[in-house]
């Protein structure tokens, strides 16, 4: 549905086509046997499952749905077939295939309507672990399936709460260490005995919550290889022995977060990376010694989706950085040889041209100093370029270099300066900055953004009167936020998928992940923070809004419900302010589908030509 926006001309379309073409590839699962992997990557109009059988070879498209898949893995000791997961328009109330590679013949796992995990497998390779919400809607309990026989699917164990996640199984098979995630910022390890269904706290709560972001057993069995904050700002790699509830840290000398985690199948190398400002640096620990191994130099950007081959010497990953769409790669850790398994699609473009990220850096209201990557347009846009500030969601998420995909196009043929702040209450920075932005303290991140545009005043390059803010889920609300405290100071702003009140945001969520944003934002059911809550919701403020608004939403969206967008464009269009409204019926949490996300775009593209840039007639 589009409402309040006018026709999209065919030589817009026309215009931008080239930069709607980029393509990307992410590694799903190495084959156990064979050297050949499964990887994700669109062809047509949503992304599916491909199999790639040697470095830079053809990708053999196996899934044709009209919806993306993901969660693709080998069965991993024969390979003959590959567990799959998909949802229907975007609700993310994701089920479970089997793939059989010989006839191609697809099989439901799943009940076909609850929310599903995609799960683990066993090393054996006779089942998998994963979570389902069937019983109650809302607990995210543990489940037993072979994937050869649907029927031997059977309940682990119970749960309360949403948060729950199996990360790894002990060499024995006979034991899962299990995450119960509380908050960004608290989380627990259990250990649950595949026999009984019992389950074991290893954690316990103390005064001080701890965030356990990763869990794999040692071969040896007597420990894990955990990534946790326990006595740090920062999240460090440790040994944590089971017998003596000992932690031994392993990256004492790395003063950043630790994030992935993958453990050779032979327990000599574990693979890990670390976000040290914002970009994704892959490491290798000899685990007998305990010492760091040499690697080649990658391209600074993300490393991601950190998988091993069952012959302990190829490491695949997915790369992506400011130039380079995501492809995937593979690191032989005996040869220290990179091979690039996947090229994708650049519509045509040189993306050597495109602008590097520059760290940049201001002073907020309390002193404390924000951060954030400024990218500009080329040398031929001369003066103060016209600024669009993209603040990222969560609110605990993250803005770091990365490829910026169709957004090049506002640096390389608008002459439109992108800038991408990491606001407090960002992950990355450490747990107390983390917590800047919790409950009562909302909005300190938006006044962040204030000082941002005085910031903004100050750079000869910038150009302080043409300013668009925008944003997706939380990245929305701060949007929204933005254009009642600051609407003197912006041209417009752009809400996607983002929230307008978070008392009714809060009590339309979907059961399963309530209580969770509730740590976040606040409990709605508390009379004082329900007060709060609609004192600061944009909707209760929204005569402030006073510039154009342009409003993205998907119809099945299972996070932020679609009432959040209904009622802010209802109530802002009562200023007299043009608002644009866009609703996909066929998509969620954001477009995945080539066709809508080109629409948006395209929408997008004539927005900031009407309002930031004075191109086309109000």
């Amino acid at each position: 549905m589009s409402d309040g926006i006018p026709p999209i001309s065919a030589t817009l379309a026309a215009t931008v086509d080239r930069y709607t073409e980029f393509r990307s590839a992410s590694l799903a699962s190495w084959h156990p046997i064979d050297r050949q992997m499964l990887i994700f990557t669109r062809f047509g109009d949503t992304a599916q499952v491909h199999q790639v059988k040697f470095p830079l070879g053809s990708r053999k498209q196996l899934t044709f749905f009209s919806e993306r898949v993901s969660g693709a893995t080998y069965q991993p000791t024969h390979g003959d077939y590959f567990v799959f997961a998909k949802d229907i328009g975007g609700n993310e109330f994701s089920q479970n295939y089997r793939y059989d590679l010989t006839t191609g013949q697809m099989t439901l796992l799943t009940d076909g309507h609850s929310k599903n995990s995609r799960g683990i497998w066993a090393n054996a390779g006779t089942q998998m672990v994963y979570t389902s919400t069937r019983r109650t809607g809302k607990d995210t309990d543990l489940y037993l399936i072979n994937p050869l026989h649907p029927d031997s699917d059977r309940l682990l164990c119970t749960v309360e709460g949403g948060g729950w996640f199996p990360l790894d199984w002990a060499t024995t098979d006979q034991q899962i260490v299990v995450s119960e995630y509380i908050s960004i910022t608290e989380s627990y390890l259990w250990i649950v005995d595949v026999r009984s269904g019992d389950k074991t706290l290893l954690t316990p709560r103390t005064e001080e919550t701890v965030s356990y972001q990763a869990a794999v057993f040692d071969k040896s069995g007597q420990g894990l290889y955990v990534v946790c904050d326990r006595d740090s700002e920062f999240l460090r790699l440790a040994y944590f022995n089971l017998s003596t509830q000992e932690y031994t840290y392993l990256t004492q000398d790395i003063p950043w977060d630790i994030e992935q985690l993958r453990l050779s199948h032979d327990g000599r190398i574990l693979a890990f990376t670390a976000n040290e400002d914002g970009a994704s640096i892959l490491h290798l620990l000899d685990t007998a010694t305990r010492q760091e191994l040499p690697l080649p130099a990658l391209p600074v950007g993300q490393v991601y989706g950190l998988n091993w081959h069952k012959n302990n010497q190829d490491l695949g990953f997915t790369l992506i950085s400011a130039r380079s769409s995501a492809d995937v790669y593979a690191l032989n850790v005996m040869t220290g040889m990179v091979e690039r398994w996947t090229e994708s699609e650049t519509g045509g473009l040189n993306t050597d041209t495109f602008s590097e990220p520059e760290l940049v850096q201001w002073q907020s209201f309390d002193e404390r100093v924000i951060s954030g990557f400024l990218y500009l347009p080329p040398a031929r846009f001369s003066g103060k370029r016209p600024v669009v500030i993209n603040i990222h969601g969560g609110p605990e998420g993250q803005s770091r270099p990365s490829f910026l995909g169709r957004s090049n196009f506002y640096l390389n043929e608008l002459g439109v300066a992108l800038l991408f702040p990491n606001v407090r209450g960002s992950s990355g920075y450490g747990k107390t900055f983390l917590k800047l932005d919790n409950g009562y303290l909302r909005e300190d991140s938006v006044k962040d953004i204030g000082a941002l545009l005085d910031w903004i005043a100050t750079c000869p390059e910038l150009d302080s009167d043409r300013i668009l803010v925008t944003g997706g889920s939380y990245g929305g609300y701060m949007s929204l936020a933005v254009a009642t405290h600051y609407s003197d100071r912006i041209r417009a702003s752009i809400d996607i998928v983002g929230i307008s009140n978070f008392v009714t945001f809060l009590e339309k969520t979907e059961s399963y992940r309530r209580d969770l944003r509730r740590v976040e934002y606040g409990d709605e059911r508390d009379p004082e923070m329900r007060s709060f809550l609609l004192r600061i919701s944009p909707l209760n403020n929204a005569a402030q809004i006073q510039k154009p608004l342009f409003v993205i939403h998907g119809a099945n969206d299972p996070r932020v419900p679609l009432n959040e967008a209904e009622q802010i464009v209802t109530t802002v269009r009562q200023n007299q302010v043009p608002v644009w409204y866009l609703v996909a019926k066929d998509e969620g949490h954001g477009f995945s589908k080539k066709k809508n996300v080109d629409f948006q775009f395209y929408a997008t593209v004539m927005f900031l030509q009407t309002f930031l840039l004075n191109q086309l007639g109000q």
